[in-house]
């Protein structure tokens, strides 16, 4: 394990010294800016430099993708954002991206491409799933024995890119119980932040989509709530709260849980 494992390599750093990175580190609008999101930057941080794997971060060059812009419909702002991004990457030579959000691993990997930036982007979970599978991230999961946990399916990572095993294989190496929500996978329900409806007020109805999510995750009463998208994070733990069930249901994102489980994070 290196000695600091906050440290935290910019690329512009890396490319002045001719140094190459094994990825970059996308991440991401709330994981940059919000105070929740940072823990999760920072866990993943914790646990790529524990495994030895050459990273670099954009630094204050990462802008947004353009995905919010492109859901709302200001498809101009998206463009500007994205050919920035594309012209920025392709300087540096980036080829490997990992992102801890969907949102931004859903519209580099997919629709990135026809801007002219083709790159090999991963969601973090399918990474630390190739990290335990090639024996770099060992994990001691006995802090979580008589834990239940219930794993919620993020939209842009399941039903938009058919991932749904990579979170799942991750927390079986905590030893904890898995329980599926009964509206899960492929039929999982939206957590009510995608779309850009994270950055509006709710239209009129009788129940916000995140408490009904969350009563479907009460339903089989874990002890932990686990997301793998900032923005799913933000609405589950709302809804936690709406609930008044803070003091007995966490909230966390998979890698944070690994960092737990190998002492990384308290």
């Amino acid at each position: 394990m290196q000695e600091n494992l906050n440290t935290v390599p910019v690329m512009a750093e890396l490319f002045a010294q001719g140094e190459t990175p094994e990825v970059l580190f996308w991440v991401g609008c709330a994981g940059s800016f919000d105070d929740r999101a940072k823990k999760i930057t920072g866990a993943l941080v914790k646990i790529l430099n524990a495994t030895g794997v050459k990273f670099a971060v954009l630094g204050t060059e990462e802008s947004c993708t353009g995905d919010p812009a492109r859901r709302a419909g200001n498809e101009f702002l998206f463009q500007m954002l994205a050919q920035n991004n594309i012209a920025l990457m392709n300087g540096y030579g980036i080829r490997k991206i990992v992102t801890a959000c969907p949102h931004c691993f859903n519209i580099i990997k997919n629709e990135y491409p026809a801007l002219g930036g083709n790159y090999e982007v991963l969601h973090h979970t399918t990474f630390l799933q190739q990290l335990i599978d090639a024996g770099r991230l060992k994990v001691d999961g006995g802090s979580f024995a008589g834990k239940r946990i219930t794993y919620h399916d993020s939209c842009y990572l399941g039903r938009a890119n058919d991932i749904y095993e990579a979170p799942r294989v991750v927390l079986q190496v905590l030893d904890a119980e898995l329980a599926e929500m009964k509206s899960c996978k492929s039929k999982g329900l939206c957590c009510g932040a995608g779309g850009a409806q994270m950055f509006k007020e709710a239209e009129h109805g009788n129940k916000e989509i995140n408490i009904e999510r969350t009563e479907q995750a009460l339903e089989v009463q874990p002890d932990i709530i686990a997301s793998a998208c900032p923005f799913c994070n933000t609405m589950m733990t709302d809804g936690v709260k709406m609930k008044e069930k803070e003091a007995d249901v966490k909230v966390y994102d998979v890698a944070e849980l690994i960092a737990m489980a190998g002492g990384l994070i308290a």
